[in-house]
């Protein structure tokens, strides 16, 4: 079972493939690993797209919902999504 700071989950690219995305949480920072299937090592992705970050946000306000997160961490984590794409719409 995963930890509080680590979330997962899944989406499909442009070319139908499906990215599955893991999510650590650490100091502050959020770092992002990928792989396109199960047994495919975690690579480290150094610029995520929007997409995920989104999918984080998503994932995020679900926990806080069930508790497992506290609200201020979905702040932080609304705050960074705004710092690094003005243009997204949270």
């Amino acid at each position: 079972m995963a930890n509080k700071a680590q979330i997962g989950f899944e989406r499909k690219l442009e070319d139908g493939t499906k990215r599955e995305v893991s999510v650590n949480h650490t100091g502050g920072n959020y770092r992002f690993y990928a792989r396109e299937k199960r047994f495919d090592e975690w690579e480290f992705v150094k610029i995520p797209p929007m997409e995920d970050w989104l999918m984080l946000l998503d994932a995020v306000r679900r926990r806080v919902t069930r508790r497992k997160l506290m609200p201020d961490d979905e702040e932080r984590l609304v705050r960074t999504i705004k710092e690094r794409f003005p243009e997204a719409e949270v």
